[in-house]
Order: structure tokens, then sequence, then C-alpha cells
């Protein structure tokens, strides 16, 4: 495949955008090469500026669960654009959007829509300490939540695909309110507690990493968070902004049973439009201004656009609960009988190959993978037509579009990756 036109830009981008990009792991640092110009997507594909095809498996980091351009969605933002794209003024489609997803999550009660995965985590640490009157926080290795100063510890996705530890620019007050502790170890949160339980004001959690690629809970994990948090009078974070609405309807917290006290999401609920949403608890939610004192603002929070076609995508997924059970089986069938060497975790319709003999169940483990295995790899499916996350520490994720055909091109491709003598790991 040539790649000449995406060259060309990027050589461009590069005297006029910070490394050529607007986030980082779009960069293809890790991988080698020239990052791909995306011309177009329908279904599940991609075109590049140089008019080659791709099975797309990154799906704008996850919120395409039905695939580009699905037609609701298109439609939705039509019948917007003929009204207005911005207010700053209430609407009544916010009404909707927030009545679906507290139907679709109960743990929900009261729920802020806001613009960003980052923002909304940003929102619930400080609406967290507000609530609590307390100031730490406690993270997990290898688990991004946005790039909120006081989380930029050990924080896993483009900070681990780039080899940065922890960023500059975060004064050392900031990050010290937060304990970051290792995934999966009950033990080390226990200790924490039993140390600092009267200063914690929350536990941020991805139910599921996906920003170490995925790495799912062990057992009991999550049900310890619940039970140490609530013990203590810490309140307990589930950062959805990844799971939400692609495990199941209600998310991770549907999926594992678990009940949190404030939940971000992101992503989905704008059906690939730039929104996002914290909420939980309505007696935490009712601090927040103007009801209570605890301030957070923003002048595009529920714009016309993002909200229209996250009702459009959340409709469609109550209405079509089939969609679950397809992505199930679809992306079983795609990450089974790995060859040797090679650990596959999966959750649902999230997956990643990890150049690794296993098992991956934390940032420990995820980082023995052999990041230069996967850098051929990845390039070997870019030439055969697939399109992975650039990176070993991202997860992948199957959408409704595609199709029994994509996935058993997607296999065969990776099939002939492994069949040859110079790529067994």
């Amino acid at each position: 495949m040539e790649h000449k036109t995406s060259e060309k830009l990027f050589a461009c981008a590069q005297k006029l955008i910070p490394g050529g990009v607007n986030s980082p792991v779009r960069a293809f640092r890790s991988v080698g090469g020239t990052p791909l110009f995306i011309a177009k997507g329908e279904g599940s594909r991609i075109y590049d500026v140089d008019g080659n095809e791709y099975i797309d498996y990154v799906g704008s980091w996850g919120p395409l669960i039905l695939g580009h351009r699905f037609p609701p969605v298109i439609e939705a933002l039509r019948e917007v654009l003929e009204i207005g794209t911005s207010f700053g003024a209430p609407t009544e489609r916010e009404v909707e959007l927030a009545e679906l997803i507290r139907e679709c999550v109960p743990s929900i009660e009261m729920v802020r829509l806001v613009n960003s995965g980052t923002e909304a985590t940003m929102s619930a640490l400080r609406v967290a300490r507000g609530f609590t009157g307390r100031d730490l926080t406690i993270k997990f290795e290898g688990c991004y939540h946005g790039h909120v100063d006081s989380l930029l510890v050990k924080a896993g996705s483009g900070m681990a695909t780039l080899g940065i530890a922890d960023t500059g620019g975060v004064p050392e007050a900031f990050a010290a309110t937060t304990l970051a502790l290792p995934f999966n170890s009950i033990e080390a949160v226990e200790a924490a507690f039993r140390e600092r339980g009267d200063r914690i004001a929350a536990v941020i959690v991805e139910p599921v990493v996906g920003n170490m690629g995925c790495v799912p809970p062990a057992a009991g994990f999550l049900e310890a968070l619940r039970r140490i948090t609530a013990q203590y009078g810490a309140l307990l974070i589930f950062d959805e902004v990844m799971t939400g609405f692609r495990l199941a309807l209600g998310g991770a917290q549907q999926r594992f049973g678990i009940q949190p006290d404030l939940t971000t999401l992101g992503k989905i609920i704008g059906g690939g439009l730039p929104i996002a949403a914290y909420g939980g608890r309505a007696d935490v939610m009712s601090k927040i201004a103007p009801l209570g004192p605890i301030y957070q603002a923003g002048t595009l929070s529920g714009n016309p656009l993002a909200v229209s076609a996250g009702i459009a995508m959340l409709r469609h997924l109550k209405a079509h609960p089939e969609v679950y059970e397809q992505l199930e089986r679809r992306t079983a069938q795609l990450t089974a009988n790995p060859p040797a060497g090679i650990t596959v975790n999966r959750v649902g319709s999230m997956f990643t190959f990890f150049f690794n003999p296993g098992p991956v169940t934390d940032w420990e483990s995820a980082k023995r993978s052999d990041t230069g295995q996967f850098r051929e790899f990845f390039h070997w499916m870019l030439e055969h037509g697939v399109y992975l996350a650039p990176s070993q520490f991202e997860a992948g994720f199957v959408s409704a579009a595609h199709s029994e055909q994509d996935i058993a091109r997607t296999a065969e491709a990776a099939r002939g990756f492994f069949a040859s003598p110079d790529h067994r790991p």
C-alpha cells in the first residue's frame, strides 16, 4: 500500500501541530512509520487519503459501537443542523438524554453533561472531595482517566505508549494527592485505607482497563473496592468512559453487578461526537452548583449536535439488546485460538493481543510485552487491510458493523503473520 498523501500531510502537520497530531498516540511513535490520515469511514471500514481501505478495530477509540456513519445518528445530526448548533441555554434534548442515561444505568440518579472524558473525571473527583471533605484519591497503575493533573501518575495509555513515566508540568503537590496502587491488588487497597482511610475521598477505577490494553478485574476485586470504600466513607468512582454502554447497556457495572457512587461516561453517549457525563447518587450530585457549593460549568455542555447523536445511539442500543449478543459472539471468534506466546484478554467487545506469554493482570505484567513484535504485527496487519490501535497498550473494539467476513479476513491476516518463522513469538 502507498501512503504518499499521508506522508505529505504529516510533514506539513509537524510544522504546525506538536508532533503533527492532536492526541499523542496518533503519531505512531511506538510502532514507527507515518500515521494514516483518514478521509472517511463507513460501517466497519475506514479509508485513508491515499484511497486505501481498512477493517477498523479502533472505532474512534470505542464509541462507534454501531460502526461509522450509523444512519439514525446521521439523520439526527441533519435534523439538528436545521435548528442550530449551540445555544448556551437548556434544550429539551438534554433532558431526554439524561433520562435515557438514568434508565440504562440505575446507579446514576442525577447526571451532568460535559464535553470530554477528562472533564468528567476531573469534575467527579472535585465532587468526591467536596462531598467527603477529604483530599486523597486512589487510582491504579496503568489506568488512564484523562489528562487531569492529579491523575497523571502511572497513567497508562498514551504515556505508556510513549514511555513517559509521569508528565511534566504537574506540581508535586497535585501529584501528592493521588495514591497509585497495583490494579487487581485488594491487599494494596486495604493497606492504603488502614493507613490513611480518614483522608481518602475516593477510589477511581476503570472497571475493565482499556488503557494498558484490555485487562479485566480479578474475581472479587471490584466487590472489594465497593466494600472497602463503603466501610471508610469514601466514594467509589467507576470510569466508564470506555466501558459504558459497550460491555452492556448498563456498562461494566451491570456486567459485574457492582453499583458505584459516581460514574463517568463518554464516547458512546455522543454517538461519535464530543460529549461526556458524570453522575451518581442524588445526595452527592446535589452538591454541584447551582444546587450546592461545588462549582463546575461549561458553555458547550449539552451541545445539541452531540446530544442528538447520543440519543439516537442509546435509543437503538436500548431497543436492540441483541447487539450485545452479536458483539460477544464476533469478538470471541476474533480472539479464539491465539498462538503460543500470545495472551489475549477479552471482555465483551474489548480485546487486546499481548505479545506476552501472560497472564496480563496489571501494569507490571502488561509492560513485559514485546513491543518490538507488536510493531511488526501492527504493520503486517495494516498492509493486509486491518487497522488496529498503534500501541501495544490500547484496547481494540469490535462493532456491530463488523461482519463474519470481516472477522474471518482479520483472523486470516493474523494467522499469516504467525505462520512466518520470522514472526513467531
